[in-house]
């Protein structure tokens, strides 16, 4: 079930980023609900949308913690 939810995330996540504002919503969701190794790999999946959409830069804040 775990790793279903963390698949609808990254599907969510694509979908929102042409927009960074709506995009950053979905990043602060997906904190919350999913399990911290699953954070984890999200991490890495948005830092590859980042690179291909530098304007996604902003929501990187998120993931520090």
């Amino acid at each position: 079930m775990a790793r279903a939810m963390f698949e609808y995330t990254k599907t969510v996540l694509n979908k929102v980023s042409f927009d960074a504002t709506l995009f950053c919503k979905e990043v602060q969701k997906a904190l919350q609900r999913l399990l911290p190794y699953e954070i984890e790999e999200l991490k890495i999946y948005i830092q590859s949308l980042v690179q291909q959409n530098p304007d996604l830069n902003q929501c990187l804040i998120y993931l520090k913690s």
